[in-house]
């Protein structure tokens, strides 16, 4: 089950995790989100404990979205120790996501 971060909680769930963040960058309208969101969901699952997943709704958290120069979504980001080391953007594979959350564990 992914996460729900919002400009209230972003900077403790994501910026001051201890572990490595996956940040879905989303809106509701948005037809590849939604194609996305059960590939997280597993991807999410594999990694319990071991790393977060979360949401970020970009009409809801529209700051967020403009700090982190989101323009185009899904966009999902990889955070660790504060800070993005993986960005993707559209709808990838769920290996994609795997192998990048890996490297930073």
């Amino acid at each position: 089950m992914s996460l729900v971060f919002t400009e209230e909680n972003f900077q403790k769930e994501v910026l001051e995790s201890d572990i490595p963040v996956v940040v879905d960058f989303w809106a509701v309208w948005c037809g590849p989100c939604k194609m996305l969101a059960p590939t997280l969901d597993q991807v999410s699952a594999e990694f319990e404990g071991k790393a977060k997943v979360g949401k970020v709704n970009v009409d809801e958290n529209q700051q967020l979205a403009a700090q982190y120069g989101i323009m185009s979504i899904p966009t999902v980001m990889i955070f660790k120790d504060g800070k993005v080391v993986e960005q993707f953007i559209g709808v990838q594979p769920k290996g994609v996501y795997v192998d990048a959350l890996q490297k930073h564990l």
